[in-house]
């Protein structure tokens, strides 16, 4: 007795063109966009077409708007850059969100007392680079030396410290912050210098860390043992690769641009912080990295396209009157999980079983 074939087969591909991965991306785009413009009709009775054009509004529909839409893709590009390295090797680094808090908590505090105290601008914002920096980096390292050395389970423990991180600025607030309301008043010392607008500093540093990982992970030798690493620490030890080493100073990296995207909030964009200053970037940095499969050339692209969706769907919700922020985020949530499922369809085919052993390859 013969055994059935099955229905179909899900078989990896071996390699697939590029303009057929762009395709499938694509569609996945439009069908999340099909589904957020059926949610808003049903939820609001939004006419689809504006519902799209409400998108767009939320980022193009004035210069500021746009300028918005450039530097929050340039801060998410950033942090995905921070955490690519890291992810390269195989390091879950999930601590993103802490990092970011700490160095802007570092720098916040730098100005908050120096400021206080009179000292010179220009020694409040250098002095702040650096605390913010290093503080982003000790965040990070923590973690690294006891996966390192103690093969502890990092995922969990970079996690954790983001609410470490929480809790810290929370006492902060509550030291800083004599009327109980809990909200720091916005500090006018050491503020970062404007480059022709509010916006034009952030996207420059985002260009500068894109050229330098671009280069980091493609042509120098800390990018090529990082690399190995993770594909097999086996081998690295093998070829005399310090894994160790690789592991501290790649976190050391991370933490460091994790920290810089700190200042640049404390200093450059809020003057302020809060619990949410970070509002989730170490986490939506992860689906940015994650969607480029870790290209920093990539990222440009997916940085964009979540930022847009991010802005363009708060748009909608001002427009039809959504009060309630939490339908955002389930029709956003749901948007992204299109365009994150259409990467099942770019590593793997489905192969339908047809009659007289023909087969149809999807």
């Amino acid at each position: 007795m013969n055994k059935k074939e099955p229905l179909f087969h899900i078989v990896k591909r071996t390699n697939i063109s590029w303009k057929k991965s762009l395709l499938i991306k694509g569609m996945a785009i439009l069908l999340a966009l099909l589904v957020c413009c059926i949610l808003m009709l049903f939820i609001a009775n939004a006419n689809p077409l504006t519902v799209i054009s409400q998108l767009f509004l939320g980022n193009f529909g004035t210069q500021r708007r746009f300028w918005i839409l450039l530097r929050d893709m340039s801060l998410l590009l950033i942090v995905g850059l921070a955490l690519v390295p890291a992810f390269k090797m195989k390091f879950w680094n999930l601590g993103g969100n802490g990092q970011i808090l700490m160095g802007s908590l570092a720098a916040i505090i730098c100005m908050y007392y120096m400021g206080k105290a009179g000292v010179n601008d220009g020694v409040i914002i250098l002095v702040s680079i650096i605390a913010s920096v290093v503080t982003g980096i000790i965040w990070a390292v923590i973690p690294s030396i006891f996966k390192a050395f103690f093969n502890t389970n990092e995922t969990l423990f970079t996690l954790m410290l983001n609410y470490v991180a929480v809790s810290l600025v929370s006492i902060f607030l509550a030291i800083a912050v004599k009327s109980g309301s809990g909200t720091l008043e916005t500090i006018k010392y050491g503020n970062l210098p404007q480059i022709g607008n509010d916006y034009l500093l952030t996207i420059i540093v985002a260009i500068v860390v894109l050229i330098f990982m671009y280069c980091y992970l493609k042509y120098s030798k800390h990018g090529y043992e990082l690399t190995v690493v993770g594909e097999s620490e086996k081998t690295a030890k093998y070829i005399g690769i310090n894994v160790k080493k690789v592991i501290i100073r790649t976190l050391v990296l991370s933490g460091a641009i994790c920290g810089l995207v700190g200042l640049l909030l404390a200093n450059g964009i809020n003057h302020s912080i809060n619990t949410e200053s970070a509002n989730n970037m170490g986490f939506t940095a992860i689906m940015v990295a994650w969607l480029a499969k870790f290209n920093p050339l990539y990222m440009v692209a997916t940085s964009f396209l979540i930022t847009f969706l991010t802005r363009g769907m708060h748009q909608v919700q001002t427009t039809f009157s959504i009060t309630n922020n939490s339908i955002g985020d389930i029709i956003l949530g749901l948007m992204y999980f299109f365009i994150i499922g259409c990467e099942f369809f770019t590593n793997y085919q489905i192969i339908f079983r047809k009659k007289e052993d023909k087969k149809n390859v999807l």
